[in-house]
């Protein structure tokens, strides 16, 4: 093309890729070749080329060039413009590139790229969703883990007090069925009238063992009905000084020679609360009050009820318990060290523990080596009226 006129001459390529016969493009318009410049019209691109010429690309800010060939069909191009002189006539130069290959390596390229992101999309949905499975799963172990963590220190703990259980039982039930068995065969060596008061004696002895069995087993299966949620409290109208006459007359049989038992009530109106394990309570207490303390000694019970709490105290001058057993005092079989000689099953205190929960009481021990225990028990409880 010259600055003169739009005419255009074409090489040989040119002619192949527009499929045009040799020498048909030679004085035609660029417009035949890329009839549309992105919206702008050639003689407008020509006078702005013309009165400023340079390299250039066409279509670089204004969109995609299509390329016509002569049986009407289009594909992609890019243009390129340059110039020279001849003769001081300035003669521009398009350069015609088909891009077909190009663009479909980048609608390749385009639909890799979304193809990748699809796929690494799905991908960290699955990483997500086996992330969370992978944590539920975890949480689900751990729970596991706990769970069994719990079972087994409860099959430990159960072993060791079915071991403990075992070893006290069997220590517990030696004595007093040593004594029935010895008793009963010295009976048959006392035929003789006369000989009734010896007799009797022995007949004593195995009263008293039958006595300590049965009230060991009474033991356990108060045990075994706490622990199952079968004992409940049955509060009811009590008078409390004609109960505490009854305990102490119950347990004057436990005394050791020149023991006595000193009572003080402070409680004038009737209680509603429940009598019967307020009775368990107090007799516990009371027994081992009396198995604790040496011969001469004193226990002192004394009752006091102010502002609907009951308060009872027992106060021994007994072998005293250390801080370390205190400890330890209301877990089951547990027995202090100083007094594994004395008879005993070592759930008296877990029994009254337990029965004091039920009536929603509470139990504090003070206690010395050798100087005696005092154990205090607080009790809520309600007026009614005597109907």
């Amino acid at each position: 093309m010259r600055r003169a006129g739009p005419h255009l001459s074409a090489n040989q390529l040119a002619h192949q890729l527009f499929g045009y016969a040799a020498g048909a493009l030679d004085g035609q318009l660029i417009e035949v070749l890329v009839p549309q410049a992105a919206g702008r019209r050639h003689e407008k691109l020509r006078e702005s080329f013309t009165a400023r010429p340079q390299v250039r690309t066409m279509g670089a800010h204004n969109g995609e060039l299509q390329g016509l060939r002569h049986d009407g069909s289009v594909f992609p191009v890019e243009v390129s413009l340059s110039y020279f002189y001849l003769d001081e006539e300035l003669y521009a130069v398009s350069y015609i590139l088909d891009i077909t290959y190009k663009k479909e390596f980048e609608q390749q390229l385009i639909a890799g790229s979304q193809r990748v992101a699809a796929l690494n999309a799905d991908l960290e949905q699955r990483v997500t969703e086996r992330t969370h499975a992978l944590m539920n799963t975890l949480e689900q172990l751990q729970l596991r883990k706990n769970e069994l963590a719990k079972a087994l220190a409860a099959e430990q703990e159960l072993g060791e007090l079915k071991s403990r259980f075992v070893s006290m039982a069997s220590h517990e039930f030696r004595t007093p069925l040593t004594a029935v068995l010895t008793s009963a065969a010295l009976i048959a060596e006392y035929p003789a009238t006369e000989q009734q008061d010896k007799r009797l004696r022995h007949i004593e002895r195995i009263r008293t063992s039958v006595t300590h069995l049965n009230d060991i087993l009474e033991e356990f299966l108060s045990v075994g009905r706490i622990e199952e949620g079968k004992i409940e409290a049955h509060p009811a109208r009590l008078d409390l000084p004609a109960l505490l006459r009854d305990v102490v007359a119950d347990v004057q049989s436990l005394r050791k020679p020149g023991q006595r038992i000193e009572q003080t009530t402070d409680c004038p109106e009737p209680l509603w609360l429940d009598p019967s394990l307020l009775r368990k309570i107090l007799v516990n207490l009371l027994s081992n009050a009396l198995k604790y303390s040496g011969k001469n000694s004193v226990v002192a019970v004394a009752a006091a009820c102010q502002a609907g709490v009951l308060t009872l105290t027992v106060a021994d001058q007994g072998v005293g318990i250390s801080e370390e057993d205190q400890a330890h005092l209301f877990e089951r079989f547990f027995r202090a060290r100083n007094v594994t000689n004395v008879p005993g099953t070592g759930l008296g205190l877990y029994i009254i523990a337990r029965y004091l929960e039920l009536l929603h009481g509470r139990i504090a021990l003070q206690s010395a080596l050798g100087q005696g225990t005092t154990v205090t028990i607080t009790v809520p409880y309600e007026n009614h009226s005597a109907d």
